[in-house]
């Protein structure tokens, strides 16, 4: 039986970078990625559509089984992986205010949770992959407490709103500074007061703060510290 691919867990807050240094990193290391952020976002479009409540357990655990969600190589060389639900592409859908608060929300469900955890599992440790690098809040806790390498990545709290307001701004949504603040706000309590699966570091991930760190930087970074473990491990599995 081979052994599993080389897995990076990368957790930490909204607007810290999770998702461009994942995609950066995955990109150098020829890992797959996945974005579990993604998964519960479209899991909250998904039950929106279906006039489902972000709290209704017993509506969202039906649900979960019948939702066939993918990723996809980006469109356009250098940007986002696609993201499908069934056949629909659902990248941009999936990444409006409103989708942003319905996955804090549908997250803190333990229902959605234990109906994901397979689904993520095995996208990572697909026999396919080299190595894999997954982001979201709770990787390195509980999706993959084994992982070869744990990041908590994170910055000041002002510098992740204006990350997150100048990447609205860029998409013309018209939400303000402040309005992003405080939507940031609500997330960081949501989802570090959830009983299921809180925001935290693993006791043993590396702490990355990336306030005024360039993102080149922060992958070098990380880049650095998986090599220098598949070096101590003798080249990588």
């Amino acid at each position: 039986m081979s052994a599993r691919p080389f897995i990076v867990a990368i957790d930490g807050p909204a607007g810290a970078g999770k998702s461009s240094a994942s995609r950066a990193l995955a990109a150098r290391l020829a890992f797959a990625l996945v974005d579990t952020g993604a998964i519960y976002r479209t899991v909250a479009l998904a039950a929106s559509r279906q006039g489902i409540g972000f709290d209704e357990d017993a509506r969202l655990g039906p649900l979960l089984p019948t939702l066939s969600i993918r990723f996809a190589p980006p469109a356009e060389p250098g940007g986002a992986q696609q993201v499908f639900l069934g056949g629909e592409d659902v990248s941009a859908a999936i990444r409006t205010p409103p989708m942003s608060l319905g996955a804090s929300a549908v997250s803190a469900r333990p229902v959605v949770r234990a109906g994901l955890l397979g689904l993520q599992r095995r996208l990572a440790a697909s026999p396919e992959n080299r190595g894999a690098v997954l982001e979201g809040r709770d990787i390195g806790t509980v999706v993959f407490p084994d992982a070869d390498l744990k990041v908590f990545l994170t910055a000041t709290e002002d510098c992740r709103a204006r990350r997150r307001f100048l990447e609205l701004q860029g998409k013309g949504d018209p939400s303000t500074y402040e309005q992003v603040l405080e939507e940031q706000r609500r997330r960081d309590k949501n989802d570090s007061e959830r009983e299921a699966a809180p925001l935290r570091p693993a006791a043993d991930a590396r702490i990355f703060d990336s306030s005024g760190v360039p993102l080149a930087e922060v992958v070098e970074q990380l880049a650095r510290e998986v090599e220098a473990t598949l070096r101590a491990r003798g080249g990588g599995r």
